[in-house]
C-alpha cells in the first residue's frame, strides 16, 4: 500500500471528488500544499467550491483526465474497475487507494483523533462534538458527513492537534482508521449487501474498538445488546452512556452518563437532567428534536469530559447546536404546510424521526419516503413498513438504486401494498412531478410534510417551495 508523506505534498486525483467526505479530504489536503484534481458526474455546491479554491474538476470521467503529473489516485467505494479513470490509473501503474485508506493515513498524523461510529447518528453527534470543542477553543479539524452552518460547510480546518471525523462501517472502512478516541453510538442491521448478518456487523465494530491504543478511550452506548461480550479484551478506558427506564433512580444507573426528567418544548426539542456517576451535573437544553438526540448528546458529553471541557462550555454548545443539513431540517412553509427534510434511510432512523415529529406542531404528518438500495429495502421490508406507519399519510417514490442493479425482487409498490394492508393511507407515484402535484393538492394548512431518504428526495420539497 502506498504511504503518503504529508510533509512532502504531491498531486492527488480524486475519482468521485463531489462526495461529502471526498470533497472535504480534497480541501484539507489542498490547505497542506497538495495539488488536487478530481472528477464527478454532476456539478454541485461542493465541486464548485473546490473549483473556486483552484482545484481542477472534470464532469466527465475519461482516461484523459489522468494527466502525467498525477502521483496518486483516490477513489470512493462506489467506483469499480470498469470506471474509465480507474482503468486508466491501473494501466499507467499509478498508486491507488480508496477514500477510507486516505482518511486512515490522515488520522494517524494527529496526536488526538476522534472517530465517531455507529449505524445511526454519526453526523449529528460529530456536529455536536465539533460545536463543543470549538466552544472550548480547542481548534479541532473536523470532517463531517454533511453540512453544518457553524462549520460553514462539511469541513473545518483547525490546528494540528485534534482531528474529529465520522467512522463509517460500510465495507469495513473504519478498520483503516487510527483513532485515539472512539464513539460507538449503536450497532444495527444495515449494509446487508456487504455484511452477512448482525453478528458480522458486531464483529466488525469489535475489531474497530480493538484498534484503540492502550491509552485510548472508548465511549459506547450501554444499551447495545450483549454489551459485556462485545467489550471483552478491549484496551484503554471505557465509558458507557444510556437512557434509563422511566422511574429508575439515576443513582442506580449502570451507565456512567445518563439523562432523566426528559421534557420537550413546543417544537419538540428536548431538555434533561444530566447525571454522571450517579450524581446530578446540570440541566441540558437541546435545540434539536427527539429522544435519539438526547442519547447522541450524552455520547458527545462523555468525550467532552475526556477532553476536560467545562460543564458550562458543553452546556452552552449543545444549546447552540441547531443540527446539520438534512437532519430534520426545516426547508420552508408553503400555504401553511411546513416542509422538513431528513436523511433517515434505515427503519431505526425513520422511527426515531417520525416519533420525534409527533411532538412537534402538526395537523397530519405526511412522509415522502425514497428507499435507498434494493438490498436494504428487501432485507428490512417489514421494519420499513412498521416504521413508516407512524405517519398519517405515506407517499413512496421509487427505490434509489445507488450502487445497485434492480433485480425485480422488491419495489416501492410492495411497501405501499403492505402499508395498505395495515390500514394506512399510502400512495406510490413513479415520478417526482406526480408526487409534487399530489402533495400540492392534498396537503393542507397545518400539515407537516417530511421528505425522507438518502437519495435525491430532498428535491421534491425544494420544488414545491419554489412553485
Amino acid at each position: 500500500m502506498f504511504t503518503i508523506d504529508f510533509e512532502k505534498p504531491i498531486h492527488i486525483h480524486f475519482i468521485g471528488i463531489g462526495g461529502v467526505s471526498m470533497s472535504g479530504l480534497a480541501h484539507l489536503l489542498l490547505t497542506r500544499g497538495f495539488t488536487i484534481s478530481g472528477s464527478d458526474r454532476t456539478r454541485s455546491d461542493l465541486t464548485e467550491e473546490l473549483e473556486r479554491l483552484g482545484v481542477t474538476v472534470y464532469y466527465t470521467q475519461t482516461g484523459a483526465n489522468l494527466t502525467d503529473d498525477i502521483d496518486l489516485v483516490v477513489y470512493t467505494a462506489a467506483v469499480h474497475a470498469d470506471n474509465p479513470e480507474y482503468a486508466a490509473a491501473e494501466a499507467k501503474g499509478l498508486p491507488m487507494m480508496d477514500r477510507a485508506e486516505l482518511l486512515g493515513q490522515l488520522s494517524a498524523t494527529y496526536p488526538v483523533s476522534i472517530g465517531v461510529s455507529g449505524t445511526h447518528g454519526k453526523t449529528t453527534t460529530t456536529g455536536m462534538l465539533a460545536m463543543i470543542l470549538m466552544e472550548a477553543m480547542q481548534d479541532p479539524t473536523v470532517s463531517l458527513g454533511g453540512k453544518m452552518a457553524a462549520l460553514g460547510g462539511n469541513l473545518r480546518i483547525g490546528g494540528s492537534e485534534e482531528f474529529l471525523f465520522e467512522a463509517c462501517e460500510y465495507t469495513n472502512s473504519f478498520l483503516k482508521f487510527h483513532p485515539t478516541d472512539e464513539i460507538i453510538l449503536n450497532i444495527d442491521a444495515d449494509h446487508l449487501d456487504f455484511f452477512k448478518d448482525i453478528d458480522d456487523i458486531r464483529h466488525s465494530f469489535h475489531l474497530f474498538a480493538e484498534k484503540l491504543p492502550a491509552d485510548g478511550h472508548l465511549v459506547i452506548n450501554g444499551e447495545i445488546p450483549n454489551l459485556k461480550m462485545f467489550l471483552e479484551g478491549l484496551h484503554g478506558t471505557i465509558d458507557t452512556y444510556g437512557l434509563l427506564p422511566e422511574g429508575t433512580d439515576p443513582k442506580d444507573s449502570p451507565y456512567r452518563y445518563t439523562a432523566t426528567n426528559i421534557s420537550y418544548d413546543d417544537l419538540g426539542c428536548a431538555s434533561y437532567d444530566l447525571y454522571r456517576d450517579g450524581s446530578y451535573v446540570t440541566r441540558i437544553e437541546l435545540s434539536v428534536i427527539g429522544v435519539h438526540n438526547v442519547s447522541n448528546s450524552l455520547a458527545a458529553i462523555a468525550v467532552a469530559y475526556l477532553h476536560n471541557v467545562p460543564v458550562e462550555t458543553f452546556r452552552n454548545a449543545l444549546a447552540a447546536f441547531s443540527g446539520t443539513e438534512r437532519r430534520f431540517e426545516k426547508k420552508g412553509v408553503r400555504n401553511g404546510v411546513t416542509i422538513v427534510d431528513d436523511y433517515a434511510h434505515h427503519p431505526t432512523e425513520i422511527r426515531a424521526t417520525l416519533t420525534a415529529a409527533l411532538a412537534t406542531p402538526h395537523n397530519r404528518i405526511w412522509v415522502v419516503f425514497q428507499p435507498h438500495t434494493y438490498t436494504r429495502t428487501l432485507a428490512l421490508r417489514k421494519e420499513f413498513v412498521d416504521a413508516l406507519s407512524i405517519a398519517d399519510c405515506i407517499v413512496l417514490a421509487d427505490i434509489y438504486a445507488a450502487r445497485e442493479i434492480d433485480t425485480g425482487a422488491i419495489s416501492s409498490r410492495n411497501l405501499v401494498d403492505d402499508l395498505r394492508k395495515m390500514g394506512r393511507e399510502a400512495y406510490y407515484f413513479p415520478s417526482f412531478a406526480e408526487i409534487e402535484d399530489f402533495l400540492k393538492k392534498n396537503c393542507v394548512n397545518g400539515d407537516l410534510l417530511i421528505t425522507m431518504g438518502a437519495g435525491n428526495v430532498v428535491n421534491i420539497g425544494t420544488s414545491i417551495l419554489k412553485s
